[in-house]
C-alpha cells in the first residue's frame, strides 16, 4: 500500500498559492464537475474525493495521481527550503 504524506506543498497559480487540495477544488470547480463527477471521471470514490478536497494528510499516492491527471498535473518530488521548514517548526 502506498501512502502519501501530504505536507502543505503549495502551487503557483496565476499569483495565488494554492494548496493541493484547493487545487483540485479549483480546477472540478472551473470544468463545472461535481465531486461525484469527478470521482467517476478519475475512476476513484466519492469519499476519495471528498477527503482530498478536505486536505487529508493521507491518502493513496496512486490515486491522487488518478485525479490530477484530469487536470494534467501529477504529483512528483519538490525541494523543500531547508531553512524555511526549520523556521517553520521552533
Amino acid at each position: 500500500m502506498h501512502l502519501l504524506y501530504l505536507y502543505p506543498i503549495r502551487y503557483k497559480i496565476s499569483m495565488k498559492t494554492l494548496s493541493l487540495n484547493e487545487l483540485v477544488k479549483l480546477k472540478r470547480k472551473s470544468l463545472g464537475l461535481t465531486q461525484e463527477e469527478l470521482s467517476n471521471k478519475a475512476g476513484v470514490g466519492l469519499r476519495f474525493v471528498r477527503e482530498l478536497e478536505r486536505g487529508k494528510p493521507t491518502l493513496k499516492m496512486d490515486k491522487v495521481n488518478q485525479v490530477l491527471k484530469l487536470f494534467g498535473y501529477e504529483l512528483g518530488p519538490v525541494e523543500l527550503n531547508r531553512k524555511k521548514l526549520l523556521d517553520e517548526t521552533s
